[in-house]
């Protein structure tokens, strides 16, 4: 069994807070990514838009794009809207044989809100949730006969933050719809990444391995900072550099024969969590804990 290691460019910038690493070219956050170890890495807002202008910069590093967030309105918008929108984005990602997209429902996302409290995050009553469940089982099937699986993220501050509303929307939509699991998130939203791979294997197509650091988790939740306040904080970081063991998690990988994307992301400040050394620490971490799991790493 042989599984392929990508990061997020969020290590580098942070897409929510351009201010962060602004001012850090594209081209360090590549070459870093390839140095560290990574074949792989998702899009982000420093990307060329077109894939005649990505490609050929990605061919350079010797890096594929390995997937990257969209983030939808489907909670207002029509399915033929967000259809119209996602156009340009998933010629990107077909054109640079991307496995998959990463999709979030920010639509009423408290996210990017620094006086937003995480309290107050968005959710949905069951007569929106049954029609949300209708329109992303749509969307899933559209994007799946395009050739590029839905992967949708569950993320805090949105309608699909913890654990259960995960478990809702994988019950209730088609099998077209597919999840990208993020363990940082799952795990601060007091949830369980290693029941939702038990119990929901194959539907698990993209992984976010992202850590947590336990005592400004606990701070965050007791506190109620809004998602900005909690990452500035430092609540985010790579694997094993915080609180997850994820060696019963690739147990599980193993057992259910993944062979998709595993990439490193910690939403940090690079001033404060210097980037290519904490993506050194994320491959490290998983290079060793994967081996203990006898799962491969791909190489090129």
């Amino acid at each position: 069994m042989t599984v392929k290691l990508g990061v997020a460019p969020i290590a580098w910038s942070n897409d929510d807070m351009p201010e962060l690493g602004g001012e850090t070219p594209l081209v360090q956050c590549l070459s870093e990514a390839r140095q560290a170890g990574f074949i792989g890495i998702e899009f982000g807002g420093k990307f060329p838009k077109t894939s005649e202008e990505l490609i050929p910069i990605l061919n350079k590093f010797n890096l594929n794009l390995c997937s990257g967030w969209y983030g939808a309105n489907l909670r207002t918008n029509t399915v033929d809207e967000e259809k119209a929108i996602i156009q340009a984005q998933l010629k990107l990602f077909k054109d640079c044989n991307s496995p998959c997209i990463v999709f979030a429902e920010v639509s009423g996302s408290i996210q990017g809100d620094p006086n937003k409290k995480l309290s107050t995050r968005p959710k949905m009553n069951l007569e929106e949730s049954k029609k949300y469940y209708e329109k992303i089982s749509e969307m899933g099937k559209y994007l799946q006969d395009k050739g590029m699986p839905l992967a949708f993220h569950h993320h805090m501050g949105t309608v699909i933050e913890s654990q259960d509303d995960t478990v809702r929307l994988l019950e209730n939509t088609d099998d077209t719809v597919k999840l990208t699991l993020d363990t940082g998130h799952m795990l601060f939203a007091q949830g369980n990444s290693l029941e939702i791979l038990k119990n929901f294997g194959e539907r698990v197509i993209h992984i976010h391995c992202k850590d947590i650091r336990k005592d400004i988790l606990e701070k965050s939740l007791k506190e109620d900072f809004s998602f900005r306040e909690a990452f500035l904080e430092g609540a985010f970081t790579v694997p094993g550099d915080g609180c997850i063991d994820y060696k019963p998690l690739f147990d599980v990988l193993k057992k259910n024969n993944y062979s998709g994307w595993l990439v490193v992301e910690a939403e940090q400040d690079p001033a404060k969590a210097n980037p290519f050394e904490y993506a050194k620490i994320g491959y490290n971490y998983l290079a060793d804990t994967l081996s203990k799991s006898r799962i491969n790493i791909y190489k090129k």
